[in-house]
């Protein structure tokens, strides 16, 4: 019984963060995010080349430019050249 719980509980965790937004920085310098979460503020450093997880149950980005969107946990973010895209 202990097996089918841990199971369980590892199948939560994965499919939890399978509906995570991701942000990918195509640029050759780290951008930060401002992400607000749960009405928690926070930066998310992202470096250059890299693809970070977050936002699993939806939260509001500011992007490098300024702009903020609402997102619901499955977009991804693209930074390339400064400016980022979401899809």
């Amino acid at each position: 019984m202990l097996k089918l719980c841990a199971a369980a509980a590892l199948l939560v965790a994965i499919g939890g963060q399978a509906f995570a937004a991701s942000a990918t920085n195509h640029d050759s310098e780290p951008r930060t995010l401002l992400v607000t979460e749960g009405g928690t503020q926070t930066e998310l450093a992202v470096g250059a080349g890299e693809t970070v997880e977050f936002c699993p149950s939806g939260c509001f980005v500011t992007l490098p430019n300024g702009d903020r969107e609402a997102l619901t946990g499955s977009e991804t973010v693209e930074i390339s050249g400064g400016k980022a895209k979401i899809k």
